[in-house]
Order: C-alpha cells, then structure tokens, then sequence
C-alpha cells in the first residue's frame, strides 16, 4: 500500500505546473560558489553537510518536522527522529547521501508543485545508468579476471563517479537556488495586477466599445440612413395599385 503510495505520488509530480528558478544545466552558471563548493566537499567526502543545511532549510530549521528521507523511504518514522532529529539527519546525509538530496527534491517539488523538466530527468537517468553499468561491469570483471575488463570497468567507475559528483552538486545547488526564491531572496515575488475595467456595450451604441483593439470592420456603415426609418418616399406613391386585390378575393368560405 505504501509502495503504491509513492507511485501515485511520482505520477502526480509529472503534473505539476510550477517549474525549478534554475535547472541543472544552468546551476553553476546562476550560483557558481555554491556549486563549486558543493563539488569541492563532495571530493572530499564532506558533501553530506552541504546536504544537512538544505534539509535544515527546507525544514525551515524546524528540526521538530524532521523525519527520516522526508517519509519517503520505508525506514522513515521508524528510526526514533523526535527523540533527536539532528542525530538522525546527520546519519542520514551520512549513510544515505543519495536519498537525503533525492528526499530534499521530493519535498520542494511537493511544497511548490515544481515539475521536473525532460532535460533534467535526462540527466539523472544517465547518471543511474552510468553507475549500473560500471557496477555490472566491476562483477564480469571480478568473475572473469580480465586485465582489459578489469581495466575498462575501472574507467567506467572513474566515469560515474565524476558524472554522480558533478549532478549531485548541480541538484544541491538547483535546490538552494529555489530556497532563496522562497525565502525572498530576489526580491518581493511579482503581484497579479487587476485586469482594466471593461464595459459591455449597450443598444444605443452604434459598435461595442475596444478594449485596446481597433474598431472592428463589420456591420453596415451608417445604419440606420439619416433621416429617420424608413426613408422619405417609401413606399412610393400608388402602391399598392388599384384594383388590389382584385374582386372577390378571399372566396367565400374562406375562414381567416
């Protein structure tokens, strides 16, 4: 029931209409020390603090909310959080780095209905992509011994690793980017302006009133003619003619 839960609940994140301030590929670009930083601690294994601050913040630092994976994953609830909240998001963002950035994204797409674009679902599918074939490629060469296949799945872990460090500093910071949104960092957000008055157009009015287009050209011009309706000399004189209608007619028997 859970896991259908979570189905249900990423199908509806497809349907969301608001999008992220930034996306991956222009993180660095719109924030490049928090990036770099980002990149520098996930070298040196200490990217799982960059990782603690964001949930903090996405919390807005009420650790009394806090619950393991943002209650994502199955473990959350069930590991003791509101007896020490900073405990367990630091093992957290320790033992699970991946999940704790995932289950910070999950909680800013839910909070604002932010979708995430083809080009970033493009980039972290590569990325997961990237690391199950260096992990199958690791086994094979593990099982079969090959100094070639030994030497290629080497590369591709190398690969992977660079590619999970470099996304995964990107999202930290495309995360960040949208806090500062949320917390007014860019200014006040833009207020919806009230439409101009329209007025609707009356019997006495020859064309409707514009709402800032031209007049449209439809319609008769000058109609009714001047001069009153209908015009002088209609009908013109001796009409009907005489003898109209002729003698007896209706015939008789004819019921009006």
């Amino acid at each position: 029931m859970a896991s259908q839960q979570h189905l249900d609940k990423m199908q509806l994140r497809q349907n969301y209409r608001n999008v992220w301030h930034t996306d991956l590929t222009h993180a660095i670009q719109n924030d490049p020390p928090y990036c770099c930083l980002s990149l520098w601690w996930l070298r040196n294994y200490s990217g799982p603090c960059v990782s603690y601050m964001l949930r903090k913040r996405a919390l807005y630092n009420d650790m009394t909310r806090y619950v393991c994976c943002a209650g994502y994953m199955p473990c959350s609830g069930r590991c003791g959080e509101s007896r020490c909240p900073e405990f367990c998001l630091a093992t957290e963002v320790f033992l699970c780095f991946g999940n704790s950035v995932a289950s910070t994204r999950f909680m800013l797409q839910d909070e604002f209905n932010i979708q995430t674009t083809q080009c970033d679902n493009c980039i972290i599918g590569f990325m997961v992509c990237l690391q199950q074939v260096a992990c199958i490629f690791s086994i094979v060469a593990m099982i079969v011994g090959s100094d070639e296949l030994s030497e290629a799945s080497q590369i591709l872990s190398c690969l992977s690793d660079m590619v999970y460090c470099s996304v995964c500093a990107c999202m930290q910071t495309q995360h960040k980017i949208e806090m500062d949104k949320r917390d007014g960092k860019f200014g006040p957000q833009p207020v919806m302006s009230v439409p101009a008055v329209q007025q609707m157009s009356r019997l006495d009015q020859q064309y409707p009133p514009t709402a800032g287009y031209p007049a449209p050209a439809y319609g008769q011009p000058n109609y009714p003619p001047p001069g009153g309706y209908p015009p002088a000399g209609y009908p013109p004189a001796g009409y009907p003619p005489a003898g109209y209608p002729p003698a007896g007619y209706p015939s008789a028997g004819y019921q009006r």
